[in-house]
This record gives C-alpha cells, sequence and structure tokens, in this order.
C-alpha cells in the first residue's frame, strides 16, 4: 500500500515537470513571434493574425500636464526707472490713522491686504456700478446691443432742476456725469422704498442718477417712469458716485461743490430707505487744500477687505473698513466705519495758484497698485498696502482724464490725457498730448498731440475718460478732445494702440463727455458719444462713418452715458435725463 502511494507521487511529480515545460516551450514561441516582423500563416490562415496583448501602461508618479494650456500670467511688477523716480515730483507724503499722524511713512501695515483683479471681475451686478464700468474703468456698458440699422432715437425724458449755492448756480447733469443702474434681485426689492409695481417688475433694471440740482433719481430704464421718490441730499453732484460692487444695496456719492447746507462731504446711502448711514470728508484737518472738499472721484470698494477706496479733491485718498452687514432675507442693512486711514501728498510746484492738489478724476486699481492722475500734473502709482509711491509721470496740466488700464499681449498699459488750464502753460493754445504709458513703470511708450485752446473756467484739451475698443475694435482707443481749432469745436479721435497714429476724426462741438463703445452679439463695434452742440452721434468705430446723429439739447451736454444692452442714459445741462434706443 505504501509502495503505491509511492509510485502515484512519482506520476504526478513526472506530470507537472512535462506541463511546465510545455508552458516554458509555449512562451519562449510566443516571445519570439511577438518581437519578429508579422508574416502570413498561408492561404488557408490569409485572415488570421497573432492578437496583440492589451498592455496597460505603467501608472506614473509625475503630474500630468493639462490638457489645455494655462493663460499666460500678466506681467506686472511695479517699479520706477530714472524718469519716473517720485521724488523728482512729490516733495512729501503723510500717513494717518485713526487721526494719529505716523511720523515715519514706513510705520504703515495695512489690517489686511488689498488686491483688486481684472475689470471684468469686479462685479457680478447686473448693471453699471461705478464710472466706467470697473476697476479698470474701460467702459461703461452692460450686455450688447441687438443695432440693425445704427440709429438713435429718444424713448423717454424726465425733468431734473438746478441750485444754487451762494452766487452760482447748477443745473442739470455736469461732468462727469454718468447714470449707474442695476437690476436688483427680486428679494432685495421687497424690502426697498419702491413703488409697489417696480417691486413687482421682473425685468426692472433701476437708473440711479445723482445730478447737480441735489436730487438723485431712481427711474425705471425701459420706460423712464420715477421707481421711488427722488432722495434730495440737497448738495451738488458733478461726479458719477458708485454702487457697492458686491450687490449690496449701497450708494456712495460725494457733493461737487458746497452747499447753503455746508460744506461738500461724501454721502454713503442705504438704498434700501434711502437713509444716510455715514458722511465723511468735509472739514477735514488733515487736508492742505483748507476748507475745500469737493469730491467728484467715483469710488471702489476692495469687497475682500470690506474696504472703501476714495480720492477726494482735497488731496487726501481714503481707505475706509466699512464693516458692512448685510441680510437680503431680512432686509437689513449697516455700517460700522472703523479704520480709517488717509494719504496725502505734497507736490514740488504745487502752490494755491496753479498745479493744485487734489483728485477729480477716478481712480484706477489692479492688484495692489492705484494709478491716479491729479490737479497738480502727476499720474501717480501707489501700493494700496505700503502705502509708497511707486512712479510718477509728469503729465503737464491739471487731468480730469481717468487713467484707462488695458492688458495687451500679457502687458498691462495706461491710456490718459490732460487739459489746458489758460496761463498755465500759454495764455494762447498749449499742446494736449494722449499718451500711451507703461502702467509698471510709469515711462511713455507714444503720445499723440492736438494744439488746444482754453478759456477761463472752461478748460481746453481732454476733460474725458479714453474708450479702449475690444472685439472687432480691439486695435482702437477713442477719446475726446475739446477746444481744437477754436473755442467751440472738437474731435473724436480714433488713435491705433500700437502706434498712436491717427486713423480718423469726427469733428463736432467740443465734448467733456467720454465716448463710450458699444458692441452687437456678434462682436461689431459703434462708438457713441455726446457733445457741447447738445447732439449724440453713433459712429462706425473702424471708419468713423457716422451712422446717426441725435439732438438732445439747446444747451451743452458734458455729462457722459451709460448703456445697458440696447438703452443708452445721459442727462444734460438743460435739466433732462435722457432715455436713448440704440436700433
Amino acid at each position: 500500500m505504501k509502495h503505491r502511494n509511492h509510485h502515484r507521487k512519482r506520476l504526478l511529480l513526472k506530470s507537472i515537470l512535462i506541463a511546465a515545460e510545455i508552458l516554458c516551450i509555449l512562451a519562449i514561441a510566443i516571445c519570439c513571434i511577438r518581437e519578429q516582423p508579422r508574416k502570413s500563416l498561408g492561404k488557408a490562415a490569409a485572415q488570421m493574425e497573432i492578437p496583440e496583448i492589451a498592455v496597460s501602461p505603467p501608472v506614473s508618479k509625475e503630474p500630468q500636464a493639462p490638457k489645455t494650456a494655462p493663460k499666460k500670467e500678466i506681467r506686472f511688477e511695479p517699479h520706477c526707472v530714472p524718469s519716473t523716480i517720485p521724488e523728482n515730483m512729490i516733495s512729501s507724503t503723510e500717513i494717518e490713522v485713526d487721526g494719529t499722524v505716523l511720523e515715519n511713512i514706513d510705520e504703515y501695515t495695512p489690517d489686511s491686504e488689498i488686491t483688486f483683479g481684472l475689470g471684468k471681475d469686479y462685479t457680478k451686478t447686473e448693471g453699471i456700478v461705478t464710472f466706467r464700468g470697473n476697476n479698470f474703468r474701460d467702459n461703461a456698458v452692460y450686455g450688447t446691443a441687438e443695432m440693425k440699422n445704427y440709429t438713435l432715437t429718444g424713448k423717454w425724458s424726465h425733468n431734473t432742476g438746478s441750485l444754487t449755492s451762494g452766487s452760482d448756480s447748477w443745473s442739470g447733469s455736469g461732468w462727469t456725469g454718468q447714470p449707474l443702474m442695476s437690476k436688483w434681485p427680486k428679494e432685495m426689492k421687497q424690502h426697498m422704498n419702491m413703488y409697489d409695481w417696480a417691486k413687482e417688475k421682473d425685468d426692472l433694471v433701476e437708473v440711479i442718477y445723482a445730478c447737480m440740482d441735489g436730487y438723485v433719481y431712481f427711474l425705471d430704464l425701459e420706460s423712464g417712469e420715477p421707481t421711488r421718490e427722488s432722495l434730495n441730499l440737497g448738495y451738488t453732484f458733478k461726479g458719477s458716485g458708485a454702487l457697492d460692487p458686491r450687490g449690496y444695496p449701497i450708494l456712495y456719492v460725494g457733493a461737487g461743490y458746497n452747499s447753503n447746507l455746508g460744506t461738500a462731504k461724501v454721502f454713503v446711502i442705504n438704498l434700501l430707505d434711502c437713509s444716510t448711514m455715514y458722511t465723511f470728508g468735509d472739514n477735514d484737518t488733515f487736508s492742505q487744500r483748507g476748507s475745500l472738499s469737493f469730491f467728484d472721484s467715483s469710488p471702489l470698494v476692495d469687497a475682500d477687505t470690506d474696504t472703501l477706496i476714495y480720492p477726494g479733491e482735497n488731496g487726501i485718498l481714503y481707505l475706509i473698513k466699512l464693516n458692512t452687514a448685510y441680510n437680503q432675507t431680512a432686509g437689513t442693512l449697516s455700517i460700522a466705519p472703523g479704520r480709517t486711514v488717509k494719504w496725502r501728498y505734497s507736490g514740488a510746484r504745487s502752490n494755491t495758484q496753479n498745479y493744485w492738489l487734489g483728485m477729480e478724476d477716478s481712480a484706477a486699481v489692479y492688484k495692489s497698485h492705484l494709478f491716479i492722475a491729479d490737479n497738480g500734473g502727476h499720474l501717480m502709482c501707489l501700493n494700496l498696502n505700503t502705502l509708497h509711491l511707486v512712479w510718477v509721470q509728469d503729465i503737464l496740466d491739471d487731468s480730469n482724464s481717468t487713467p484707462v488700464l488695458s492688458v495687451e499681449n500679457e502687458r498691462l498699459y495706461l491710456y490718459v490725457s490732460t487739459s489746458f488750464h489758460l496761463g498755465w502753460r500759454s495764455s494762447g493754445t498749449a499742446p494736449v498730448p494722449i499718451w500711451k504709458i507703461d502702467a509698471e513703470t510709469g515711462e511713455i511708450l507714444w503720445q499723440t498731440e492736438y494744439e488746444c485752446h482754453s478759456e477761463e473756467g472752461v478748460s481746453g484739451g481732454v476733460q474725458s475718460t479714453i474708450a479702449t475698443g475690444t472685439n472687432s475694435l480691439s486695435d482702437y482707443i477713442y477719446v475726446t478732445v475739446s477746444k481744437t481749432e477754436n473755442n467751440a469745436a472738437g474731435v473724436l479721435a480714433c488713435l491705433k494702440k500700437d502706434s498712436g497714429e491717427i486713423a480718423w476724426e469726427h469733428k463736432a462741438g467740443y465734448a467733456w463727455s467720454s465716448p463710450v463703445c458699444v458692441y452687437n452679439t456678434d462682436g461689431t463695434g459703434k462708438v457713441l458719444y455726446c457733445s457741447s452742440d447738445g447732439n449724440v452721434y453713433l459712429l462706425d468705430g473702424i471708419t468713423g462713418q457716422l451712422h446717426s446723429t441725435l439732438s438732445l439739447s439747446e444747451g451743452v451736454i458734458e455729462a457722459t452715458p451709460a448703456v445697458y444692452n440696447n438703452c443708452a442714459v445721459v442727462g444734460t445741462r438743460d435739466c433732462k435725463i435722457w432715455g436713448i434706443e440704440l436700433g
């Protein structure tokens, strides 16, 4: 029995060894076949090939490249060059924090760092929330138009008024005078002091227009009908104000002149009930311009740090921590302004007769750097987190032209111009350059000049803000130049971005109003602008062909229009707000 079992074990072992040899032979054969070129196996097997064995590639531990290459970063490392060293033009700067002036500006540290992205990312609000739309200040347009015949038609008008302060009278809408627009959420509207029909209108776009008669008007974009009672603040508003970019129902608006009620100031308005939540800026002891406290600038808000950024004609830049609390469901809104930082400067050539301190234009901002021109002929780049000037460029004269940021080939540029104050540079005519400037260094890349006239109180040159083209107009910029051939004349100039060469001009009455680029959904661009002859013009952005002229006023149009889809809104000095259809 034991012998039989031993024999069986030997047979089993022998079978296993034979099977192993067969498997080895087969494996070698397969390897040889795979390493050789495939050959036909004869007529009988002409359609048969040895199948390939699918082998998974080894899993790499290295990160895989994305299928789509990421967008290139904008090159932006701000610094000065010898021609833009701040000390060339600025003699000193000072900082006040919560009422205490720092002994050394290097002592300043921010509570939290301010940073801004591209202009298109400034707000998600359906509308126009600040002068020229965003922190790049590149256009006052929301949406696209559906223009077919390229016509302008007056749809509606609403009367405004005038305000007298001392011996001065201010009427209608002035410079810069751009309206704001917002399509508020329905839930928010239920808590607003709107008329019932406005609360229930689903597609309501509210036009919010601060005018020189001291009122803020609230109108339906479609019909011009008031959406609520006008708000009488009693101060002249020349500038455009701003809405909060976070969609909060807040209006920030600064008075452009003193009134019988007192010294000009900034108002922060709760748009739920139109109450004043906060004011500041009047009779500021940190100012180097005495009691002058005008605010034509349109502010910005840094959403992440809840900081209001407001330049003043008193020569102070305000950075105010708002501590905003808003509950849309409950319909409650409050601010509790906290840390208040003020920055001021002194220009080497500034005095009480000319080259004054102060900022009337609006600031453009990218990342942590603010760009602004001033009354003293300075174009300044300021780091908002250190409050150190990075560079300063000499722009010759009092500038009311807001600098416009433009990204081209992953580089950041500025377009800006200046005015001609009679007697500052000449008692006759003077050259007024339009500049393209490197935003990193402040260096001038090109300039195109117009010889301009001027008169006391109504300056020539460029009072407007340049429009930068996109889509079909991406090669061009557009600028209105005042008092070119004489004190009544002006041009809308189209310049090439790469060289400053004049592509075309449209001559009309002089214009302080800023041009606006309007686009159809296919990207076809047209240019809209208003002039002192009371007309609104619509032109082809590439050729300069005049498509349509709309006469709105026997007086001057100084204000800048804003456009929502097919509807433009602008106010006139003869006390009307107009809604204009682009057809």
